[in-house]
């Protein structure tokens, strides 16, 4: 397993009756693990009912991270998501309100099964 050098601390989070390993901020540990089930069962542990814009957010994010091996920027996010949403949704306000914990650079990713950056804080 390739786990996350940052973390402090491991927790442990259940996907289905699988252990799924995440650090203290519930950033996966081994990113083959994330599913579409993992999303829903860490959406429950922090309280967020998923919409299709989350969904459209962290299927945007894994592509992203799939093609450039970085997590996207905000900004990158916002432009693309005004395109496909509009200027009302498409905006960091609109972000970060479907994103409360963290906003879409934070639990967007965890939810996206990315992990945490060193230099994010």
């Amino acid at each position: 397993m390739s786990t996350n050098p940052y973390a402090t601390r491991i927790e442990y989070l259940d996907v289905d009756g699988k252990t799924v390993a995440t650090d203290q901020e519930g950033y996966i540990q081994n990113m083959d693990d994330w599913s579409e089930a993992y999303v829903k069962a860490l959406a429950e542990k922090e309280r967020l009912e998923l919409i299709g814009e989350h969904w459209d957010v962290i299927n945007y994010i894994r592509a992203y991270y799939e093609e450039h091996h970085v997590q996207p920027q905000v900004r990158d996010m916002i432009k693309h998501f005004k395109k496909a949403w509009g200027p009302e949704r498409g905006n960091n306000r609109y972000l970060h309100d479907i994103f409360p914990r963290g906003g879409p650079q934070k639990q967007g990713n965890r939810l996206a099964g990315i992990r945490k950056t060193k230099g994010e804080h």
